[in-house]
């Protein structure tokens, strides 16, 4: 396949540098210093599935410079959707399938005005963050995605990708209902992320606190309220979240949401598409909200970093 990589952050680097790493022709979208230390040194992924190091690395900032490729990787910020959707439009045809692997529940509609009907809504799982220019830390052994229509139709070009991916020992999955997919992990990711930022914590002692459990309990539920509401069957998804949370609390008591990290390094949030999406939606709904809503009104006045 030929893949690029827009842009490539820690969760693009990870998976395309597992698909490089194959022997696949990956093209990096990358900037500044990062840019510059991957065309010097390589690529640098440490992870507890094995460390890999793609040397030679195709890097670039110009999209027009790759041309139209297989599949398009994009792990983009959610306030960059729209910027990052244009300067993808020259790696896209009709042929090209573009997974969007951002955090949020609407990045796909916010893509196809753009990029039409080739946007592939790809929940991921992974937890990973640039350590330094060219270096990348995969913490936790989970690194899967799951990706199709939001229409629900089937795909033989998707299939074929996927299979491509499998192939390249890529945990990845095709799915006709991927809507709920996508449900199911927001409940987590808005939930955990407003939990682990907002106390500026990990989900170890999150977890072992009686008032921060229950919080982020009530986190998981209203979540799964809104998404039940506007008719997406997510019966048991919270309770299951907050299972696997328990578990990860014994495991990997040092997990938290790359936002949490954003709050520790002054960096932007995505908590507007995020915490403030799932009080938005209850607004509109009619379903109360009110975690989501505090921990929104928390973090708002640091949604820009440290740049204001």
């Amino acid at each position: 396949m030929r893949v690029a990589v827009m842009a490539a952050g820690a969760v693009g680097s990870y998976f395309g540098g597992r698909l490089a790493e194959a022997g696949h022709e990956v093209h990096f979208i990358a900037r500044g210093a990062h840019l510059e230390a991957i065309k010097k040194n390589g690529l640098k992924v440490e992870s507890p599935n094995g460390d890999l190091l793609i040397q030679h690395a195709k890097a670039t900032d110009d999209p027009q410079q790759v041309g139209a490729v297989d599949l398009v990787l994009f792990a983009v910020k959610l306030w960059d959707t729209e910027k990052a959707g244009e300067l993808t439009k020259p790696l896209v045809n009709s042929n090209t399938r573009v997974l969007t692997m951002q955090n949020g529940i609407d990045s796909v509609d916010r893509l196809k005005p753009i990029l039409g009907d080739v946007v592939c809504a790809t929940p991921t799982r992974i937890s990973a963050l640039i350590t330094g220019p060219g270096t990348v830390a995969h913490k936790g052994t989970f690194a899967n995605l799951t990706t199709g229509f939001m229409d629900g139709r089937d795909d033989a070009r998707l299939k074929s990708l996927v299979d491509e991916m499998k192939a390249a020992k890529v945990e990845a999955s095709y799915s006709t209902a991927i809507e709920k997919i996508w449900w199911e992990k927001f409940v987590f990711l808005a939930s955990f992320s407003a939990i682990t930022a907002s106390t500026r914590s990990s989900i170890g002692p999150i977890m072992a606190d009686e008032t921060t459990r229950a919080l982020f309990r009530d986190l998981l539920f209203e979540v799964e309220a809104v998404g039940r509401k506007k008719g997406v069957p997510l019966e048991g998804v919270a309770e299951k979240s907050f299972e696997f949370a328990k578990s990860n609390a014994v495991s990997a008591p040092g997990l938290r949401a790359s936002m949490a990290e954003d709050v520790d390094r002054g960096n932007r949030l995505e908590t507007e598409w995020l915490q403030g999406k799932v009080a938005e939606l209850g607004k509109q709904l009619g379903v109360p909200t009110p975690a989501h809503a505090t921990i929104y009104a928390t973090l708002k006045l640091i949604r820009n970093g440290k740049g204001g």
